[in-house]
């Protein structure tokens, strides 16, 4: 397959207007895919339980959220 500009622009006009919605379709996935990728992760969670560490054991603690989610 050529990654040829000139060659993908002629594959792209000679197909019918709705294969060519869908490939432009494509394309803004994929770009919005590279935008995901670049997204970083945010750990402003991290340490919201401090205080508790001297009252429960970890798996006490385990315990503990899952009963706060019910």
């Amino acid at each position: 397959m050529s990654t040829d500009p000139l060659e993908i622009q002629k594959k792209i006009a000679g197909l019918s207007p709705d294969k060519q919605q869908e490939v432009v379709d494509f394309i803004m996935f994929l770009e919005s895919k590279k935008i995901e990728k670049k997204r970083k992760l945010e750990f402003g969670w991290m340490g919201g339980l401090k205080e508790l560490k001297d009252k429960y054991t970890s798996v006490e603690l385990q315990h503990k959220i899952n009963e706060w989610r019910i």
